[in-house]
Parts: structure tokens; sequence; C-alpha cells
């Protein structure tokens, strides 16, 4: 039965947040976010209010942020790889008690009546919301989602390792299995930042040869120990042809040469949000042979669900480098550099 709203008492009434006051160059003169205080967030109907612990710092924030992606509200809070702790739940809610932990992700709301949604492919659904672009995120003090999108999170994880895991790791893992990598295959993998190096973890764990291409050192070093067979420049021929891989980076000029490093009946997944233009292919070099181009839109509730049982079970280990909140700006900067060392993290509230 749901119950009546519930609210921890003390709660604050304003907050911090960081927004998007005008999307531009993260690397300009003047910054696109602005750090503000607004009233928190009341939960509506089956929302609950989730006071923000952490929150991973993902590309596609970037691409929010830097405005590659369209504007669906002005001045959003940034930010979909959040964990915390919830502090007032909304009327009609059940799931989660007061004080639960809880992780919100990318994807926000569907509206379970498409035929997308019927079929099992929420991912595809047209009237989809998402966290930091439709709505408020998590550089934030507190935000609201609707109980039935969020997550609990292993407790072997603490706040800052968990959460890469809500975007990171869940489009890796549906990215993973949109290439299809053939059992003992070797997987391409194009850019080497927080999804990456997750995915890498994935796919030792079911024995498959892991090829990784980026232009950081300190990335490609990384690899190599986290146990990748190879790691050698974005645009270097691999040692042996792939099976499988997949595009991290959101540079279109990668797919000719990744699709042409492939084996015959080879998948290559784009596991981005955005993409630059892709050039002219050749259809010999690049298409011949029944290869396989796809995409990866957003994930489903079930990829969540799996993958955070999967990264439980095969103790998949996040690396992190924790920022305080006010260093927002600077970790998009990060982020815009490249050559990441795994994934950054903002610390909102002490865990």
């Amino acid at each position: 039965m749901a119950k009546a709203e519930q609210t921890i008492t003390n709660l604050a009434t304003t907050m911090q947040a960081w927004q998007v006051t005008e999307p531009g160059a993260i690397m300009g003169a003047s910054a696109p976010l602005a750090l503000v205080t607004k009233p928190v967030p009341r939960p509506q109907v089956g929302e609950v209010l989730v006071k923000v612990l952490t929150c991973g710092i993902c590309h596609t924030d970037l691409h929010v942020t830097e405005g590659d992606l369209p504007v669906h509200q002005p001045n959003v809070t940034p930010g979909h790889e959040i964990i915390g702790e919830v502090v007032a739940t909304g009327p009609q809610t059940s799931r989660f008690k007061l004080g639960e932990r809880i992780g919100v992700p990318w994807l926000r709301w569907t509206c379970g009546v498409c035929r997308f949604c019927r079929s099992g492919r929420e991912n595809l659904c047209p009237y989809s919301k998402y966290t930091g672009w439709d709505h408020d995120g998590g550089y934030a003090e507190y935000v609201t989602v609707p109980e039935g999108f969020a997550y609990r999170i292993p407790a072997q994880f603490n706040s800052v390792t968990a959460a890469p895991l809500l975007c990171a790791g869940i489009i890796g893992y549906r990215a993973l299995r949109r290439a299809q990598v053939p059992a003992g295959g070797r997987l391409g993998l194009y850019g080497f930042g927080g999804s990456a190096h997750i995915t890498t973890q994935l796919a030792l764990a079911q024995g498959i040869a892991v090829y990784v291409l980026t232009r950081g050192q300190d990335a490609q070093k990384f690899a190599l120990q986290l146990g990748a067979t190879a790691a050698i420049n974005t645009y270097a021929t691999p040692p042996v042809k792939l099976d499988s891989s997949i595009i991290f980076a959101p540079v279109g000029d990668i797919v000719p040469q990744a699709l042409a490093s492939l084996t015959p009946g080879g998948t290559l997944a784009i596991a981005g949000i955005h993409l630059s233009d892709i050039p002219v292919l050749n259809y010999q070099k690049a298409v011949f042979h029944e290869k396989n181009l796809t995409s990866v839109e957003s994930n489903t509730r079930k990829d969540g669900e799996e993958f955070l049982r999967l990264a439980e079970r095969l103790k998949i280990q996040p690396t992190t480098t924790p920022y305080a909140f006010k260093d927002a700006i600077t970790a998009l900067q990060e982020v815009k550099q490249g050559n990441l060392h795994g994934a950054l993290v903002l610390r909102i509230s002490a865990d």
C-alpha cells in the first residue's frame, strides 16, 4: 500500500546547486556553470527526495554544459551518477525508506505505454526524460527522482566508488552487450575514461581480451595495469583484427578505422549520446564482410539491475578521483582534456 508523505525532521529549505547559465566552452574565459542558492525541491507524486552524497562526472554532463546537446531545461543542474540518502517521500510511494541509500541514474522517466516500453525497449521511448538534462540533476545538495527509476546500491560499494556505476557502468554494460563479443573474443575500446575502465573489468572477467586505443599515455598505462592486452594510440592499427569494438570517445572520425580493424562479421558499437560527424566510409575497407555498426541509446532499468548485480558478484572496482563540490568546473575541465585515470566524482555531502 502506498504511504503518505514522510520527511526527515530539520530538513533544509534552501540548497546550493550548480546550473548551466549559458551553454558554452568549459575551457573558455566565462564558465557556463554558476553555483547558486535555490529552494530544496519537493517530491511530487511517486517521487522521493534525495540528499546527494556524491555525483559522478560523466562526459554527457560536458555535452549538456557546452551545448553539444540541445537545451531541454534552461538553467538545468547537470549530473546523473548520483548516490544519496532518501530524506523525504512524496505521495503514493512505498519502495524506499527514509535514510535508505539509493542511486539516481540518467534515465529518469518513460511513459510505460508506447510500443517500445511495452516491448521491453523503454530506452527508446520517444517521451523519455533524463536526469541532468530534462530535470535538475546531482550537482546539487538535493535532487528528486521517481522511485521506480532509482536503484538500491550494493553495500560493498562506498558512495564515491558507487557513483560511476550509475551511468559509466550501466552504459558500458549495455555497450558490451550491443558489441556482441564472441566467447573468448577480442574487444577494442576507443577512449579510456570512466565507462571504458569499468567495461574493461567486465570483459576481462568474462575471458575477453581487451585492446585499448586512446590518446593519453597515462590512460594507456592504466589500461595495461587493469589487464588490457595492448594499449596504443587512438589512430594506430591494432596488432590483431578485433571481433568487436566500442567507441566511447565522441569522435566520429574514429569510425572508419574502427570498422576497418574488425574481423569479418565483427560489430562496432558507439556508446555515446553525442558524436561528431562520421567521414565518408569506404565500403570495401569499412563495411564489407558483413560488419555491423550499431549505437547505444541510454539503457533500460533491467540493464541497470543486471549490471549492479554483476558488479557486486564480480567485485568490480571503479577507480575514482574525488573532487570537492565547489570544484565542479575544474572536474569538467579535466574530462574535457581527457587522459583520465578512471572516473571523477564530486563529494557533495559527508558520507
